[in-house]
């Protein structure tokens, strides 16, 4: 079963802050602060004349579609406007326009912020009409429009048999995957993706129009590999390093839920250590109704499936029991980020939200769910228990009410993605063994004592294995509750992260709670 369809079968209410009546409060880097004029309806309206893309506004029919993000959990917030850029004018032109009015902004393509950073009360800079992949096979090279979706990425440089090591959502944005470093489902062979990252085209906070890369603004291209996005501008074009495809293997293997125990212990001995070619992540999941909770390890191998295969003996020889049910095959490179990416038998197209604004696509058949989610990195094997108590919990989970799924789902770490030094980019993560994301899903219109239970039962599970994890997190799974994320997400590369910010955004135009440089 592929990874994303698995993960389904098998909250936190962000309320919505009002637009400023007659003035908005703009805080600068000294924390000072300053009261400019609101915009009025003419200047909104001279805003988008301005633009070669489309600015959305709350009295437009499309603004019920584009005011939300992928995660319904955020549709409190209702920004004032959502201007479609088309290219970097667009966003200088936007940028202008809320130094000028001192309006909150953010960028946004896939939608997808776990912590709903990627909309604001004022204007959402959404770079999706900005999607173009073009490949250079005399550089083998990539340069991708920061608007691209995943899924178009890999069916377009696909189409040039070439590909970048990215992860399995088809409907995340390139640019926000790559900013917050972009650990995916051949990282342990080829790096994750923002190594793969040769050079961004950036507009920063003043409106610059730059290009970074190791010789020119080598500072940002440092902290756009891995430093996050929303942070130091808009990113409006990235070129990528690609890497010849051919066929490889896919794999995945359930076990019943009483060897469990046996099969988490194992994983974490086999896969951490296993040759690059081979990557595999472990799922330990239940839900509302299921007879019993799940545990599947699933991969990929580029290479020869004989030589998965003798791989994966050794996994069932350690655990010792008879898998449930079990899939390995040999396929194209491109259908096999589909089948991660739970689109196995929808085309590129079908494989978006529904819609007709940009990065949607009128035959979509993807959905949107809400969802709440956490992470830590692991830099040593989980004891007994800790497992015991990770099993506890995701049996537990079983007899919530709201519906969904939650658990964990560890991705195996190491490999190239961990002989990169810990500064040579802004991903600090060097030396995990595997990434733990917890989550939990629930049904579109589950009670809200109901989501408030899981997102408390998460948290739980999420405190309860601080003890065995290095305090490190990945962010690009932003963790609202986190009070640690400087150092989690960014350890000892977080002073020189605020260098940057104080460069290239002094007035501090984008901020979030967790954007660096915040106070």
């Amino acid at each position: 079963m592929e990874r994303r369809r698995f993960l389904r079968s098998a909250g936190l209410s962000m309320a919505g802050l009002a637009t400023a009546a007659t003035a908005c409060r703009s805080t600068g880097v000294n924390g000072s602060s300053r009261v400019s004029p609101s915009p009025t309806a003419a200047a909104w309206s001279a805003l988008g004349g301005s633009l070669a893309g489309r600015l959305v506004r709350p009295d437009s029919g499309e603004y019920a579609v584009a005011r939300t993000n992928f995660n319904p959990r955020f549709d409190g917030i209702r920004p004032a406007g959502i201007a479609y850029c088309e290219n970097p004018s667009d966003v200088a032109e936007c940028l202008s326009f809320v130094r000028r009015y001192g309006l909150p902004v953010t960028p946004r393509c896939g939608g997808h912020s776990y912590t709903g950073a990627s909309l604001v009360n004022g204007l959402v800079i959404d770079v999706s009409p900005m999607s173009s992949v073009r490949a250079d096979a005399s550089s083998n090279t990539a340069t991708i429009g920061a608007g691209a979706r995943l899924v178009d990425v890999y069916d377009r440089l696909g189409g040039e048999g070439v590909s970048i090591p990215a992860g399995s959502c088809p409907t995340v944005g390139i640019s926000g995957l790559t900013l917050g470093g972009g650990v995916g489902v051949v990282t342990r062979k080829h790096g994750i993706l923002s190594d793969n990252l040769r050079s961004a085209e950036v507009v920063t906070a003043d409106g610059r129009k730059l290009t970074c890369d190791a010789e020119n603004n080598s500072d940002l291209f440092w902290a756009c590999r891995g430093g996050g996005g929303g942070t130091f501008g808009v990113v409006t074009s990235l070129t990528f390093d690609t890497f010849p495809t051919s066929d490889i293997v896919v794999f995945f293997i359930d076990w019943p839920w009483s060897a469990a125990r046996t099969v988490v212990d194992s994983w974490q001995h086999w896969a951490p250590p296993a040759p690059d070619e081979l990557w595999s992540n472990l799922h330990v999941l239940n839900g509302q109704g299921r007879s019993a909770p799940v545990v599947q390890v699933g991969g990929t191998y580029v290479g020869a499936q004989a030589d998965a295969e003798r791989l994966i003996e050794t996994l069932k020889a350690r655990i010792g029991a008879e898998p449930s049910s079990q899939v390995i095959e040999t396929t194209s490179y491109d259908h096999a980020m589909m089948i991660m990416a739970g689109c196995t038998t929808l085309t590129a197209d079908q494989c978006h939200l529904p819609g007709t604004l940009p990065g949607r696509t009128s035959g979509g058949r993807e959905s949107r769910e809400p969802e709440y989610a956490a992470s830590h990195i692991f830099t040593t094997p989980l004891p007994g228990t800790a497992i015991d108590a990770i099993l506890a919990a995701v049996s537990r989970r079983g007899g919530l009410a709201g519906g969904g799924n939650g658990g964990i789902a560890f991705d195996a770490l190491g490999g190239a993605a961990n002989r990169v030094a810990p500064d040579a980019t802004a991903f600090v993560h060097r030396n995990g063994l595997f990434n733990g994301q917890f989550t939990t899903t629930w049904a579109m219109d589950a009670q809200d004592a109901a989501t408030r239970a899981q997102q408390s039962w998460l948290r739980a599970l999420h405190d309860t294995m601080k003890p065995y994890a290095s305090g490190q997190a990945y962010q690009n799974y932003a963790d609202a509750g986190l009070s640690t994320w400087k150092q989690a997400y960014y350890g000892a590369n977080y002073a020189r992260l605020v260098q940057v910010k104080n460069r290239y955004d002094p007035d501090r135009v984008f901020r979030t709670p967790q954007t660096v440089g915040s106070r």
